[in-house]
């Protein structure tokens, strides 16, 4: 029998991930919560739930890589 090392393999997100999973999270938390405003927008009238919407989910979404990313 030959003998054949693996090699380690990563326990982490590799930098690949992150790139593509940082904007992806930033982008789609804008998108869903800011469709949220806006349809709430849209429903009750008031323009003020727009902005709201596409701030928290721009917060949320950066909670989000910090959870999955920063610790």
């Amino acid at each position: 029998m030959s003998e054949h090392s693996e090699a380690p393999r990563e326990t982490g997100p590799s930098f690949a991930d992150a790139a593509w999973s940082v904007p992806s999270y930033l982008l789609s938390g804008m998108a869903i919560w800011g469709g949220i405003g806006w349809l709430l927008s849209e429903w009750s009238g008031w323009d003020l739930f727009k902005p709201i919407g596409l701030i928290m989910g721009a917060g949320l979404a950066v909670y989000l890589v910090y959870v999955k990313y920063g610790r």
